[in-house]
């Protein structure tokens, strides 16, 4: 499947250019009304600690206690996020201080570098299953400013996530507010000749960059990862990025 994740940068650059012009120009890029929607899915690390000896049950004890409060404790360290900290069961955190993202993503699925993406991670047996951040340069402020939830995610979908080729149809999009922040997400079907991926995103602007962060599943296989895959779109959360930090 021709996707985000294998389309060249300037393809996302042209995108994010063109629909700011096109704002600009046609009624159909009017401000959008703003809904705010409290979200707190918040990601971090989880941890595996490895038990002490067998020598002493209260050291076992001791080991697994300590184990159970490193998720909540390693967040509070590793950003200056203000958000609190919920774990998830099956799912590893992933935290891009240089870039100044975080989500969440499956277990299981294995960290892969394609050309123009910032971070991808797919499943090895299913390979629609993944999901993917992409960053653009930008000197817009705010998600609203490029238009309504539904303008972006139409022309995202239509110029950027789906080849000419695919049939695609927008199923939902909507307006989030995290701490003050505007996101878009929304969900959408691409239907190819042999197969059909049902996708979600989620989209906004911060540190000088329009964030896109996409994720499905085949079709066949929707009903199973619904739940998972809205895990990782309600997860994904920006912050202040730092220049000066390795990359993740």
């Amino acid at each position: 499947m021709a996707s985000l994740q294998n389309r060249p940068s300037i393809h996302r650059t042209l995108f994010l250019n063109t629909l700011t012009q096109t704002k600009s120009q046609s009624p159909l890029f009017l401000p959008s009304s703003r809904r705010s929607t409290s979200v707190l899915v918040r990601a971090e690390h989880s941890s595996t600690a490895s038990t002490s000896s067998s020598q002493e049950k209260s050291g076992r004890r001791q080991a697994l206690m300590a184990a159970a409060l490193v998720p909540s404790i390693s967040l509070l360290n590793a950003t200056p996020l203000s958000f609190a900290a919920e774990s998830k069961k099956g799912f590893q955190a992933v935290n891009d201080k240089k870039d100044g993202y975080s989500f969440l993503c499956p277990f299981g699925w294995e960290e892969v570098v394609i050309d123009g993406q910032d971070k991808v991670f797919k499943d090895v047996i299913e390979p629609l299953e993944s999901v993917s951040v992409n960053l653009i340069e930008t000197s817009k402020g705010d998600i609203r400013d490029l238009g309504s939830p539904q303008q972006v995610a139409e022309a995202l979908i239509q110029r950027v996530l789906a080849p000419p080729s695919q049939k695609t149809k927008l199923v939902e999009a909507k307006e989030q507010d995290v701490d003050g922040k505007a996101y878009y997400t929304f969900e959408f079907v691409a239907q190819a000749p042999n197969f059909t991926r049902h996708g979600l995103g989620a989209v906004t602007i911060g540190n000088g960059k329009f964030y896109t962060l996409t994720t499905g599943a085949n079709e066949r296989r929707w009903g199973k990862m619904k739940d998972k895959l809205i895990t990782v779109i309600d997860s994904f959360q920006i912050f202040t990025a730092d220049p000066s930090a390795p990359p993740a």
